[in-house]
This record gives structure tokens, sequence and C-alpha cells, in this order.
């Protein structure tokens, strides 16, 4: 996964170079809302030969059809976006820097992966989950380290 900060003011798509790097796995699926809707962004999809789940814009002439069954997937993400942003720092942009943002937001996800990882039945093993977390912890940790020196 990649994650970029982007000005507040700026279109959503003119994002999408930043988070569809040519080192990251190919996508099979683009599920986006209709800010995503652009000839550059379908052509780009259909090049890396994976499926565009983008409702059209109302200003389109040729109308392309979504799966409504995947699209409603992005429902998830959203909700996620919005889990995160009862965090009042993630949503006021407090941090003055990208880095710091950023790491904030890492936190958030955090809180909200452990959160979920103690709700699990009493069947599942703890200790191997938390074992997996601090792994994971680790690892996130490094990566935002090296982000920051660059």
């Amino acid at each position: 996964m990649r994650t970029e900060v982007t000005p507040g003011q700026d279109s959503d798509f003119t994002g999408y170079d930043l988070v569809m790097a040519e080192n990251l796995p190919q996508p099979a699926i683009l599920v986006a809302d209709r800010g995503y809707d652009s000839d550059k962004i379908r052509e780009d999809t259909e090049s890396r030969n994976a499926l565009t789940m983008i409702p059209m814009r109302k200003h389109r002439k040729v109308r392309k059809s979504v799966d409504m069954t995947i699209y409603t997937l992005r429902n998830m993400v959203e909700r996620c976006f919005y889990k995160l942003k009862n965090s009042r720092r993630l949503a006021t942009h407090y941090d003055k820097t990208a880095g710091s943002f950023i790491g904030f937001v890492v936190i958030a996800c955090i809180r909200l992966w452990l959160r979920h990882l103690l709700t699990l039945p009493r069947q599942v093993n703890h200790r191997v989950i938390i074992t997996a977390v601090v792994r994971k912890l680790v690892t996130i940790a490094n990566a935002f380290r090296k982000s920051c020196q660059k």
C-alpha cells in the first residue's frame, strides 16, 4: 500500500500517479468514485489489464456500466476513513508537516486494528496475533523512519 499527502484543493485524480507507481503489485480492479473518472485513468488501468469500476460523470456522452456488487466494496474503505476522522487530529489536519501527519495516520490505523483484534472471539490465540501485530508495527516504524530520512 502506498500513501501520499496532496494539497486539499487538488482534484482527486492528480494523486492517481503517486499511488499507482510501477514498483507496486498490479491491481486487478480499480474501484473509485466519480472524482477519478478521467480518460487518462481509464486508459492507464486498461493498459495494466485491470477492470475499472468508476461511475461515469454526468457530462460523459458514452456511458460504461459499473458492477455495483464490486463497487459497493468501496463503502468499506469510506467507513475506514470515517473511523479515522473520529480522531480530531486527523480531521482537522493539525500537524504542520506531511511526515508527522502520515505518522499519526499510522498510529490511528494501529489503534483501529488493535480494537478489531480485541473484539475477536475467545477461541483465537491472542498471543499469536499480538506477536504478529508487534512484528507489523516494527515493519511500519522502519518504513516510516526511512521515508522521513529521504
